[in-house]
């Protein structure tokens, strides 16, 4: 069985709840755990766990997000499912998080763009997950910016990746990005009363994290 957990996303300029992130967990002897394989969850239990889901949060929120790697997010089959999903659930926006995963089959950057302009039809968003870490680089991403409506900052990434230091300067690089192309920016994996207020000092609103609260099982 798979349920999802929900983390809050807030804009702290006005302490108010903007969103949640749809974290998916497989039940394995009475305990929620990561899935192995995400790709192997069938997109059907995925797209009827969103619009369960959205339903019952209709009136709090203006968006729901979930994760998918390049290789689903051009999937046909996949799209179908999402928008059907995005339809159930309207007025609530679906955002798309595209993560950094290495998949397979390699995916262009005219794929995405096509795939965007498709989604866009069907008031479906593109976010761009875990910027500045592994395929996701300014380089890479630099072609499909203008397409986006959101990229996310997530410091747990590299702090995985032993590069803390780099946080407050790679921020403010990011930062600087979002308001050239008008782009949402959302860090996430803040965890402390210090990360908070570095994130103050750098001027981002948008904050996801444990210190705002931890993913939290939905009841359906």
């Amino acid at each position: 069985m798979y349920r999802y957990f929900l983390q809050p996303q807030l804009d702290v300029s006005n302490n108010s709840l903007i969103g949640y992130e749809l974290l998916i967990r497989q039940q394995v002897d009475d305990k929620w755990v990561l899935p192995h394989d995400f790709a192997s969850i069938p997109i059907d239990v995925q797209a009827d766990l969103i619009q369960r889901t959205a339903k019952k949060l209709m009136l709090k929120i203006g968006s729901v997000s979930f994760n998918v790697n390049q290789s689903q997010f051009v999937d046909p089959t996949i799209a179908a499912a999402i928008i059907n999903a995005q339809h159930q659930i309207y007025p609530i926006n679906l955002v798309l998080e595209v993560t950094e995963e290495v998949t397979d089959e390699q995916v262009s950057h005219q794929q995405i763009i096509d795939q965007v302009h498709y989604f866009d039809e069907h008031g479906i968003q593109l976010s761009l997950d875990d910027i500045g870490t592994g395929l996701n680089t300014y380089d890479h991403l630099e072609p499909i910016l203008s397409y986006a409506s959101e990229i996310k900052f997530a410091m747990q990434n590299f702090r995985q990746e032993k590069r803390e230091a780099e946080i407050p300067n790679a921020l403010a690089f990011w930062q600087k990005i979002a308001s050239q192309y008008k782009l949402r920016l959302i860090l996430e994996g803040v965890e402390n009363q210090a990360e908070h207020d570095m994130a103050n000092r750098i001027g981002v609103d948008l904050r996801q994290g444990w210190f705002y609260g931890k993913p939290h099982l939905f009841k359906l």
